[in-house]
């Protein structure tokens, strides 16, 4: 399956800007559905260096995600217009 994964209020308490508490358990969930051949993909409203924090934090708790706020990596716009439609179960 090709699963998207939020970061704020689930991997992580609401806190954006910031980063909030880990949420119990989330990030073993993601591991292990990792660990199980899943496709997952960080679609988050973050952007620019506040994604980069999330992304940095997911990586330091051994999360690396196929494609982070796009379908899969490279993926092109549509004439540049960016869309938020998602590719996932």
């Amino acid at each position: 399956m090709t699963i998207a994964i939020d970061f704020d209020g689930t991997l992580v308490t609401h806190k954006f800007p910031k980063i909030g508490k880990k949420i119990p358990y989330a990030i073993e969930a993601v591991k292990q559905l990792k660990a199980d051949g899943h496709k997952l993909i960080l679609w988050t409203y973050r952007a620019g260096n506040m994604l980069q924090e999330a992304v940095d934090y997911c990586r330091k708790e051994g999360i690396v995600f196929d494609a982070i706020n796009e379908n899969y990596p490279g993926e092109t716009l549509n004439q540049g217009r960016v869309s938020r439609k998602i590719i996932a179960e």
